[in-house]
């Protein structure tokens, strides 16, 4: 849901607006934003189903659409072999001499106005974030008390307590080490005392009581909206899609519980794997693999074998996927900074277990091994290449090839901002645009006046007492993780400011800290100029603010070729009005001005980045965005003169184009003349509405 409007289209031209955006007139009220998914236009998916024929061969029959899940479910007559998998049509399989015709189904259309099953995975991913950095607030919160309480005098039955429990620890130290049989103290504290630290897993276990993870049609082959390259920040993450359904163990098997659902397998059925270190005897060669077992691993310690494995459970699975040649998913797990639990995760495809035999491991103990191999026709490995998939990460700004300019700010930001050109010949750079770094106001603006603020001392901790944490519903809309990241998108995020008692170290001043990611501005071929950013970004953290210069909406009404225009709509949707989407939040309105309930009255101020901007105004439009618009008050508590920031809707990864939604209405744009104006979109985006307006 976007909060502010953004009278700006796909870029076609540089700095200045575009001729091909044409002069389209504005509606008497302001174009309204809202998500206009009923007359969305079909779009191909990319998800595929694929079924095996059996000896006899089997029809291909009509896909249906499961509206209520959101998710593709297929009707085939039950056959003795099936399989699905992804991005390849029509393959002949060649096993034992016989040759297995794959038909493959895609359904990938989806009628109008229903969600894809990429938006399903997108959507599922971002609550569990949601979750996530709510409990990570609570870690924060327990920390903090933690240490407080460290501080506090203590009683003489408190210190006496204290000492007992020390001597308690140390001597049940002292007996596992004296024990030979190695033994994981995180593996006691997982099942017990430390399960309550990890934010991850009590959001894990919050959506699934509720019931809000994403239940694939099959659990067998592909998964529709997770593609070969995806990548996933937790093993948690991978569970609230239905990727891979254990947070700990690396094989992920369908039970002999689940016979019902399949009868024509023999269960239970290995469907995924991930290979991440957690065995000593793992040999990975990309493309062939060879995959320890299960059982007998030290998994919370050292990854050493301490015991023989047995053929059950995922073991006997993966035999069984052998026998009835059923594809498994292999995920790889790689070491990351980016990633909370330090290993990010990439779906690399589908593999067939080609043969399994036992041995002595390398600690003396019976381990089952499983070879697997790459199935034809799919995407290349990611893993394979740079992590980066898009291009390598440059050192310095000198080594960007089609470099036009070395800083389009000119020394403004904290952080240059380069802009490339592989598009024109010869290249140039953006111009017809002069960077500001802050807000600029019209002379006939007048400034609400100051907020009074906190009186708490150099930084904000306790909600209770903070007059800001009070207007944001009685708690920080921050948390501490990654230079502060923000919780969830709010009708209006109240800030802290210059008149507030706190530092500018304070949570609650996350989006006022500048740039803090290397931002790049780039051409591309169809849309103008666009930006990425060099480092990864985690979902929640602000990106940057739109930045131009503050007018009244009825100022920029005559001028239809400034595209640049962003209208500071959080009062319209608070109130629901013009087809907006209202966002939930307990949050107060200290200074609410008197609105009018007519449904088409449009904002009262808007942001002009026409002439004078920054690097916000080069983001491009997308109909599934990496960005979200939040209003944020901070100097003042006018809603009607909100900053405007950028935050992350997702975990962004490096060289990926940020977005956001422009939320034009369809048919809402008219021309000089009075009829409808039309502007193609070139997002790219699984439920693209082909048109921007």
């Amino acid at each position: 849901m976007v909060v502010v409007e953004a009278i700006k289209v796909n870029e076609t031209d540089d700095c200045s607006a575009a001729k091909a955006r044409g002069s389209a007139t504005r509606a008497s009220a302001r174009i309204q934003k809202i998500k206009s998914t009923q007359d969305a236009i079909k779009r191909r998916q990319r998800e595929e189903e694929a079924i095996t024929k059996a000896e006899k061969p089997v029809k291909k029959q009509r896909v249906k659409y499961n509206k209520q899940k959101s998710v593709v479910a297929s009707v085939l007559p039950e056959v003795v072999e099936k399989k699905l998998i992804a991005g390849v049509e029509n393959v002949e399989e060649v096993k034992d001499g016989e040759k297995k015709e794959i038909v493959v189904l895609s359904p990938s259309k989806k009628p109008v106005g229903e969600k894809s099953a990429y938006s399903t995975v997108t959507d599922t991913v971002r609550a569990f974030y949601k979750h996530f950095l709510y409990y990570v607030q609570e870690e924060e919160k327990r920390c903090k008390k933690d240490e407080d309480d460290k501080k506090k005098p203590k009683s003489k039955e408190e210190e006496k307590k204290r000492k007992k429990d020390q001597a308690e620890e140390k001597k049940r130290k002292k007996d596992e080490d004296d024990k030979k049989k190695p033994k994981s103290k995180t593996q006691d504290e997982v099942g017990g005392r430390r399960q309550h630290k990890r934010p991850d897993l009590k959001a894990l276990s919050s959506m699934l009581t509720s019931n809000n993870v994403y239940t694939p049609p099959s659990r067998i082959g592909s998964i529709p909206g997770v593609d070969v390259g995806h990548q996933f920040f937790s093993r948690c993450e991978m569970v609230t899609v239905g990727f891979h359904n254990h947070w700990l163990s690396g094989i992920d098997y369908i039970g002999a519980g689940f016979q019902q659902e399949y009868p024509n397998y023999k269960l239970p059925l290995t469907v995924a794997i991930v290979m991440s270190g957690q065995y000593e005897d793992d040999l990975d060669n990309s493309e062939d693999v060879v995959y320890t077992g299960q059982g007998g691993n030290n998994l919370l310690g050292n990854k050493r074998q301490i015991g023989d494995q047995e053929m059950k459970r995922g073991n006997l699975g993966l035999k069984n996927s052998l026998d009835q040649n059923v594809p498994v998913r292999v995920i790889r797990g790689h070491q990351s900074t980016t990633s909370y639990v330090g290993k990010v995760y990439t779906y690399d495809g589908l593999y067939k277990v080609d043969k399994y035999w036992a041995e002595k491991g390398v600690s003396g103990y019976t381990v089952y091994k499983f070879r697997l191999k790459r199935m034809e026709g799919q995407p290349s490995l990611v893993t394979e290449q740079v992590y980066f998939a898009r291009g390598r990460i440059p050192d310095k700004v000198s080594e960007l090839r089609g470099l036009v300019c070395e800083d389009i700010s000119g020394g403004l930001e904290n952080i240059p901002i380069p802009a490339t050109n592989l598009v024109d010949d010869p290249p140039v750079p953006p111009t017809g645009c002069t960077y500001i770094k802050s807000l600029q106001v019209s002379k006939n603006v007048v400034l609400p006046s100051s907020a009074s603020g906190c009186n708490c001392k150099g930084s904000c901790t306790d909600p209770r007492s903070c007059a800001c944490a009070r207007l944001n519903g009685s708690d920080f809309p921050y948390v501490h993780r990654d230079g502060g990241r923000l919780i969830e998108p709010k009708a209006v995020v109240f800030e802290c400011g210059p008149n507030c008692g706190c530092g500018s170290s304070c949570v609650n001043r996350t989006s006022q800290r500048g740039l803090r990611y290397r931002l790049e501005v780039f051409k591309t071929p169809k849309k103008g100029w666009a930006v990425r950013s060099w480092d990864f970004i985690p979902s929640g953290a602000p990106v940057c603010e739109y930045i131009g210069v503050l007018k009244k909406t009825d100022d920029v009404d005559s001028n239809p070729e400034n595209n640049y225009i962003f209208d500071i709509d959080c009062i319209q949707t608070m109130k629901g009005l013009g087809g907006r989407e209202r966002r939930v939040g307990d949050v107060a309105m200290p200074s609410l001005p008197v609105q009018s309930d007519d449904k088409d009255s449009g904002p009262e101020f808007c942001i002009d980045a026409g002439t004078s901007g920054n690097v916000a105004r080069y983001i491009n439009h997308s109909c599934q965005p990496n960005l979200f618009v939040q209003c944020v008050l901070s100097a003042h508590h006018d809603i009607t003169q909100a900053c405007v920031i950028l935050f992350a809707a997702d975990n962004i990864l490096p060289l990926k184009e940020l977005t956001y939604d422009y939320g034009y209405e369809l048919n809402s744009v008219h021309g000089p003349d009075g009829k409808i104006k039309e502007l193609a979109c070139y997002c790219g985006a699984p439920d693209c509405r082909k048109r921007l307006f």
